[in-house]
């Protein structure tokens, strides 16, 4: 998983009533165990079991030497909890999003949910670190303002002392101390290195909600991180990349994009998103001196014989990275569900560039699994929205597939243009389509799909002709 066991089981245990003894010892993030030089010190409770350089831990299923004190937690031997057994107990717990949190536990959950394919469930717990560093982020702007144009000292010119294992908001108090004694360029510094961090929560909660559907919101989140570090990596391509998706008549917006995929490859010249942004970079250059994204595509037959094969999908929920990642889809024209304008080519190919975990892996393929199932019995609406989670992370044959279909039997204009598209890059993939849905007991929804496939690709139609027969 990309967020540690640790600190998830530290948001655990921080978030619900400990039920430790009195006298034991914290578990949390911030723990750290007893020194090999010196077992068993620290206030360990009578009975505790001795922490040193000769403990050994039990063997899995075998019980610790030695009795433990009333009230410990049994010591099972168990595995650590995987991602998905950790979001079940979190959503479990009632209260848990109202409950008051320090700012490492609501940044560990919102971190949690969100590279684990729940982007709409992170951003509450974002919000609620965001609020934290509210004092943080506001000292450092009254500072670098006082500061004027001298620059912002680093922390260690300012000899701030911080450690990587310190609460935010601890730093912001040492930061406000300085600021209280008019060393006004300490605090400045220190305050900007307690923002560290914050600005990784804001940018993915930027993510997230992009990935949610509010592509204003998201751009405001942006914004919020380049107001503090003008140069930071993410937030400059997400802006630059949101603002060429949804912004394409306004000329401002365009070249307020184009100056940040410039400023993106001055800054990170050796990134792997720096090709995309130079492209995108002339593009954006080219929409306005064209006087607009419509004019400058009208302009260019080849563009626009390229857009006319886009898929149908929407800026609904997507398990990835966000337009950081390699730009965003356009919103959906009017709110509705099933509006649907184009990604371009350009998100599309960053959005498959994105890091894939595990984890992400494994929900992106339980996802398909679902939208196969709701295909299966007739639940088009359902379907679209488990497919339109996945196209722009994992846009392969039985994706394609899926969607295709589920548009058919919704009835879209778009449907047979999807569906040219399915067949032409992988017919195979329709075909075991079929498969799946006779398997799942939709006979009648496999033979029409046979039937069509068949229609729509005479070279394969040979492969179908015996399971229509049946």
């Amino acid at each position: 998983m990309t967020l540690s066991l640790a600190l998830t089981a530290a948001a655990l245990l921080a978030a619900e009533p400990t039920s430790l003894p009195a006298g034991h010892p914290p578990i949390g993030a911030q723990t750290q165990a007893p020194a090999a030089s010196s077992p068993g010190t620290g206030a360990l409770p009578a009975g505790h079991p001795s922490i040193g350089s000769g403990a050994t831990a039990p063997a899995s299923g075998d019980a610790p030497a030695g009795p433990l004190p009333e009230g410990h937690p049994p010591m099972t031997g168990r595995a650590a909890p995987t991602a998905e057994e950790l979001l079940q107990q979190l959503d479990g717990m009632q209260g848990l999003r109202e409950r008051e949190k320090t700012f490492e536990i609501a940044s560990a959950l919102g971190k949690l949910y969100y590279t684990n394919g729940r982007p709409a469930d992170a951003v509450p717990y974002f919000l609620q670190a965001e609020e934290r560093a509210k004092a943080a982020r506001e000292l450092f702007l009254a500072q670098r303002k006082k500061l004027g144009k001298a620059p912002v000292q680093s922390p260690a010119e300012a000899n701030c002392g911080f450690t990587a294992q310190m609460p935010v908001e601890q730093m912001a108090a040492a930061a406000a101390e300085r600021a209280k004694k008019g060393d006004t360029a300490g605090a400045a510094a220190c305050a900007r290195a307690a923002l560290e961090p914050v600005l990784e929560v804001e940018s993915m909660h930027a993510n997230a909600l992009f990935l949610s559907g509010d592509a204003a919101g998201a751009l405001k989140g942006y914004e919020r991180v380049l107001e503090v570090a003008p140069t930071y990596a993410d937030a400059l391509f997400g802006r630059s990349a949101l603002l060429y998706e949804t912004r394409g008549e306004d000329l401002k917006a365009l070249q307020t994009a184009h100056e940040g995929f410039e400023a993106f490859m001055a800054a990170y010249p050796d990134s792997n998103r720096a090709p995309l942004a130079r492209k995108l970079s002339r593009m954006t250059d080219e929409a306005v001196k064209a006087g607009g994204m419509k004019k400058w595509q009208a302009s260019r037959a080849e563009d626009r014989r390229i857009r006319a094969t886009k898929l149908d999908l929407s800026s609904g929920p997507m398990m990835a990275q966000g337009p950081m990642a390699g730009g965003g889809g356009r919103p959906m024209a009017g709110g509705g569900d099933t509006a649907a304008p184009a990604i371009s080519q350009e998100t599309m190919q960053a959005m498959q560039n994105v890091e894939h975990t595990p984890e992400m892996e494994a929900q992106l393929t339980k996802t398909v699994e679902q939208g196969e199932e709701l295909l299966a019995k007739g639940r088009f609406d359902e379907a679209l929205q488990a497919y339109r989670q996945v196209m722009p992370l994992r846009p392969d044959g039985r994706v394609k597939a899926g969607l295709a279909w589920t548009l058919i039997g919704l009835g879209k204009p778009t449907a047979d243009r999807v569906w040219g598209v399915a067949v032409g890059s992988d017919p195979a993939a329709v075909d075991q389509l079929g498969e799946t849905l006779k398997a799942k007991g939709d006979l009648k929804g496999a033979k029409a799909l046979w039937t069509k496939l068949a229609a729509s690709a005479p070279d394969y139609a040979d492969k179908v002709q015996a399971k229509l027969n049946q």
